[in-house]
């Protein structure tokens, strides 16, 4: 027996597809079911890989009992987050408004017009079915209460905010602002374990973004925001949070040392953190730093590549019914899959120990230091990769959500130009290629696909932003124009639709499905936020380009950093790094010249080297510009090719040489 679910496209209300809850999908019909029955409507909201989202199903939603009293006394719709971040978001801010935290699963009461009126998260099932009954009779006897409630919930979340830009003056970007959000960054850094504030502990991707580009702008006087950048880099790969016989990272860490994670891997993580492994070796050379990139790459690749040519959501934290239990090892057996003597040497390399470092005396493999012997070391990580495949694999959430891969995109282009992937390079171009074809339907986005099929939900900001972010960075290692093209027909969308008519942007577009309050939240969460890498593909648009219109325009959406600067500058780390490349022009380079030639190859080498804050590359062969204005005028020089390196459309001499290149990108 199946419910409402089963035609679902989402890997997660098809998880729920088999319930004895009469789940609804999130729409109209089941509102007007709640109004039809005069019963309040029960929200449920999670996504595939999240660990108490299943323990609340197998608890709850897959009890008998407790979905009788469900169905008897309430509507109820199952939201897949990912699917409709607006829908979270909306509910997620009633939530902590009302009980100070939140999490998912989301479990939030609404009257038939969706407004919230009791919202909480996870519920051991004697208290959620007390709950049930509870809010059902307060429904019934506390009718006036209730709605009263539900409706100041709602005037308080329409309320404008601090960091909403009609509240918000025009942002002076400059030096000091920035030197404000190091010094309050610094205030709150783990000096002893690396990254900031105390567990659990996130992978702070767009923080390590912007300490890195503060560093490169201002010379190399003050190694410190390097240094965070590289310790915090470093703990983490060598922590358990990184996954040392497959690559790539978990969402969190339980403590503070890094060493427990939650062990669900996704794919925004992951894209966001090669690109920043990437961007440190450009800094520093390091050689850890190269290998995680491109171990995470490879793994995002491997893992979650799909045989449409996108990358899926994520790999779920549980298999077998166990949170964890395909990634843990005991010493036993290490040395059943290797033998004593090197189950013994592996142990001590990875941290493996008697006692455990997670549950029932299993560890999470650890790398504290790279070990002398390294052909054993790769040969051991080989042996226990294999048997670890014959073990039961975490699901994985097969839905491509736009957004995500447009950070993918960006992050397979750059970990690929950098190192010589090619393989790499042609993932991003084949990913780019499906959401053209497939997400991009008369000029708008959609969210996602799954199986070739596209979804119904409309995209919202960050799929834009972070699709054209994507299809920039690609344009800049491959040279193919339809990528900007692509990009600013993504940004004009932006522009008409996201606006707050003060410089801001909301996250849903002005004719989306209409909610409670209409989501617009400036701060970076998981991934950088909408406004925030809106700016950023705006910036980056505006240097190819020269259009004043989107510069102004990403500078503009930078309104909230002075606030952020001072008070919380880790939920601004995008936004900061954008405003590093606002002050530094960004650097705009062209390369030209015959294409394929190992000259201008070697130009276009060094030029993806530059560490110029949000430098951006055009790439041609000097005799037409493709429609990209970088490349108008930008002439090969004697017939050969040519860098052009410039500001704002103003470039300085061409140069013929990579050392004449980069003397000209330190100069720049």
């Amino acid at each position: 027996m199946v419910n409402r679910l089963a035609h679902a496209t989402s890997p997660y209300l098809l998880q729920h597809a088999e319930n004895p809850v009469d789940w609804h999908p999130w729409g109209e019909d089941a509102f007007a079911e709640a109004r039809r029955r005069d019963v309040p409507v029960l929200v449920s909201i999670g996504y595939s890989a999240c660990h108490w989202c299943h323990v609340m199903a197998h608890e709850s939603f897959e009890d008998e009992a407790t979905a009788r009293t469900m169905n008897e006394l309430f509507v109820n719709v199952k939201v897949d987050r990912e699917e409709r971040p607006d829908v979270d978001a909306v509910y997620m801010n009633a939530t902590q408004a009302m009980t100070g935290h939140g999490g998912w699963p989301m479990t939030v009461f609404a009257t038939p017009d969706g407004e919230p009126f009791y919202c909480g998260t996870y519920f051991p099932r004697p208290q959620f079915q007390r709950l049930l009954h509870g809010v059902a009779e307060a429904w019934q006897n506390q009718r006036e209460q209730i709605l009263d409630q539900g409706q100041r919930v709602v005037a308080a979340l329409s309320q404008p905010s601090p960091l909403d830009s009609a509240a918000t003056p025009q942002p002076t970007i400059d030096a000091e602002l920035l030197a404000v959000a190091h010094r309050t960054l610094y205030a709150e850094y783990d000096t002893v374990n690396g990254g900031f504030g105390s567990a659990p502990k996130f992978p702070p991707s767009m923080v390590l973004e912007f300490l890195l580009r503060h560093h490169d702008r201002t010379g190399r006087t003050d190694t410190s925001p390097l240094e965070v950048a590289e310790h915090t880099a470093e703990a983490m790969a060598r922590g358990g949070i990184y996954d040392q016989l497959g690559g790539g990272f978990a969402r969190y860490s339980v403590d503070e040392h890094w060493t427990v994670p939650h062990f669900e891997k996704m794919l925004y993580d992951n894209a966001l953190l090669a690109r920043s492994y990437a961007h440190l070796w450009r800094s520093n050379g390091s050689a850890l730093a190269r290998r995680v990139a491109l171990e995470t790459a490879e793994w995002m690749v491997r893992d979650l590549g799909t045989p449409e040519g996108g990358f899926a959501s994520a790999r779920d934290a549980d298999s077998a019914g166990e949170e964890g239990l395909f990634y843990v090892w005991t010493p036993q057996q290490l040395r059943t899959a290797l033998g004593a003597a090197d189950g013994d040497w592996a142990a001590t390399v990875f941290g493996v120990t008697e006692q455990g470092t997670f549950e029932h005396g299993t560890s999470v493999l650890q790398l504290q230091q790279d070990p002398e012997d390294v052909s054993r070391y790769q040969s051991i990580r080989q042996r226990l990769a294999e048997q670890r495949s014959a073990r039961v694999w975490p699901e994985r959430d097969d839905k491509i959500v736009a957004a995500w891969n447009g950070l993918a995109i960006a992050a397979l282009s750059e970990v690929g130009a950098l190192f010589g992937r090619e393989d790499l390079v042609n993932a991003a171009r084949t990913a780019a290629r499906l959401l053209v074809d497939l997400h991009l339907r008369d000029g708008r986005l959609l969210r996602t696909s799954r199986d070739g099929k596209v979804g119904v939900n409309a995209g919202v900001l960050e799929d834009y932003a972070n699709t054209a972010e994507g299809l920039i960075t690609l344009y800049g290692v491959t040279g193919e124009a339809e990528w900007v093209h692509v990009a600013g027909q993504l940004l004009e969308v932006v522009l008409a639709r996201f606006g707050d008519g003060s410089g801001g942007f909301y996250d849903t577009p002005d004719d989306a499905e209409p909610l409670f309050t209409r989501p617009r939240d400036p701060t970076d969460n998981a991934t950088p936020s909408g406004q925030f890498a809106a700016a950023g593909a705006l910036l980056s648009y505006a240097a190819l380009t020269g259009s004043q219109r989107h510069r102004a325009a990403a500078h503009a959406a930078l309104a909230p950093l002075p606030l952020l600067a001072q008070r919380a500058p880790r939920f601004a780390g995008w936004g900061l790094a954008v405003a590093e490349a606002f002050l530094a022009g960004p650097t705009e380079i062209a390369v030209v010249g015959q294409p394929g030639s190992p000259d201008r190859e070697q130009l276009h080498a060094a030029a993806l080297t530059c560490t110029s804050p949000g430098a951006v590359i055009a790439l041609g062969d000097g005799h037409q510009d493709d429609g990209v204005p970088l490349l108008r005028g930008r002439a090969p020089v004697d017939d050969g090719p040519a860098a052009y390196v410039c500001r704002q459309m103003t470039c300085q001499r061409p140069v013929t040489s990579v050392e004449q290149l980069r003397r000209a990108l330190v100069e720049a």
